[in-house]
This record gives structure tokens, sequence and C-alpha cells, in this order.
């Protein structure tokens, strides 16, 4: 093949794939994190990206030629990534905000771990959790949904064709309220049966003063916050697995909510 003849809207539209994949990329869970390393993540980019190329409408066209109008471009496929991100960190967030309060009421506010996530320490019953549904995530084949919704992408948004509208926001605040609506209903069985221990020992402390209370609380709670943290497991798994069933739905109502 002739390299000196090849069209440059080609080479160009490669260039604008590669730049929505990486940025986008970057920014999804499981693929973004830190938990991966730099170069494997910038060789999954490549991958994809030489991938979806022959599959993507010719965009070598809608490249702008000035620096400040490419800058914009950059802007907003980098709010793509953020909005298409934020979707899946929602659910994330709200397990781990269970996590949060199960290791308060079970006393492990001290035992703290890092998240490979984000790089933040939070409770090691949050980490636990999440650790948890993000392989539930992977189970599921929840990361083939987000190169699902990668793809469907570049069908309706060309490059830097984002609109910031009303409905678009309404859609985010209505996802990102059910965050604290989702961290009770995981944590809810913990939460509910330690209730129940602190109550059983304020009444044995009333009947006989005598006896330390506080001895005998903190390995009760956390073996009866172990015995329930069982049963969130099926929570999880039933709310992840209708989560990654309306992936495409979701993804596809963001996508048309940005044009």
């Amino acid at each position: 093949m002739d390299l000196f003849t090849l069209d440059p809207n080609v080479i160009l539209t490669f260039l604008s794939a590669l730049m929505r994949v990486s940025l986008i990329l970057f920014l999804m869970p499981f693929f973004g994190g830190q938990n991966l390393p730099a170069p494997v993540k910038a060789a999954l980019t490549l991958t994809l990206t030489l991938a979806l190329w022959p599959r993507i409408p010719h965009m070598g066209l809608q490249m702008p030629g000035h620096p400040f109008a490419l800058a914009v471009m950059l802007g907003a496929e980098l709010l793509i990534g953020l909005i298409l991100g934020l979707v899946v960190r929602f659910l994330f967030a709200a397990i781990q905000t269970g996590g949060q309060l199960i290791g308060f009421q079970m006393g492990f506010t001290m035992v703290n771990a890092v998240d490979p996530e984000s790089g933040i320490s939070e409770a090691i019953t949050a980490h636990f959790l999440y650790m948890v549904s993000l392989l539930t995530f992977l189970s599921f084949n929840g990361h083939l949904y987000l190169l699902s919704g990668l793809i469907q992408s570049f069908e309706l948004l060309p490059p830097g064709a984002i609109l910031l509208s009303p409905r678009l926001a309404s859609q985010i605040f209505a996802l990102s309220g059910q965050i604290f609506v989702l961290a009770i209903q995981i944590g809810a069985p913990v939460i509910a049966s330690i209730l129940l221990v602190d109550l059983a020992l304020a009444l044995v402390s009333r009947a006989s003063p005598q006896m330390n209370v506080l001895i005998i609380g903190f390995p009760v709670k956390i073996s009866v916050g172990f015995l329930f943290l069982g049963i969130i497991f099926e929570i999880i798994s039933l709310h992840m697995e209708g989560f990654v069933s309306r992936l495409p739905l979701l993804f596809s109502q963001l996508i048309s909510a940005m044009h």
C-alpha cells in the first residue's frame, strides 16, 4: 500500500477516535483506576481504537484547525467521559457508602484501607464491599456494556458535539439521588441487627449493672455484623444484576440527552 496516497480524512478519523477512547477509558471504572498500570491502559486504548476505527463514520473533516477550537473539542470529549463514567460510579459510591455505615456500626472506623480506584482511605468494610461489587460487576459482563456504550457514543455524538441540556442535568441528579437510598438498603440488615444488639446490651446492663457490657459488646456486635454481612452479598448481586441489565438504556438516554 502506498502510504503517500492515504486519505487525510481517514488519519484524522483515527486520531479523533483515539482521543475519545483514551479520555473515556481513563475515566471509566475498572479501566481507568490506579489498579491498572499506565502502559496496560495505553495498550488497551490503542487496541480498542484500532478495533473501532473501521466501524465508525469518517469524522476527520470535523477536526478543528485552530488550537483553541481543538482545546474546546478536548474539553467536550472529557465531559462525555465524565458523564458516562459517573453512571457506573454512582452505584459503586452507594455500595461504599453502605460499607462506611456498616463499619461505623461494627466499630471498624479505625480499620481503614486505601481504595485503589480513588486513592483515598476508607473503612475496611467499604473496601471489602467495593471489591465484592466489582467482581460481581465483571461476572455480569458489565465491562462489555461499558465498551458497547463507548461504541454507541461514536454513532450518536460526533467529536465535540455535546449539549448541556436541562434534561441531561435532571438525569444525572436523579441517578445521584439514589446513592444514599441504595446505601441504606445495602447496610440495612447489619444496621438493624446491631441496633437490636445494642438494645439487648442496654437491657442487660440495666438488669445487671455490675456486668461490664463494653467488653462483651464489641465482640458480639462484630460477630453479628459478620453474620448478617452474608445477606448483603445477595442484595448486592440483585442490585448489580438489575443495574447491568439497565446499562444500555441508561447510556442511550444520556447520549441522546447530550445532543
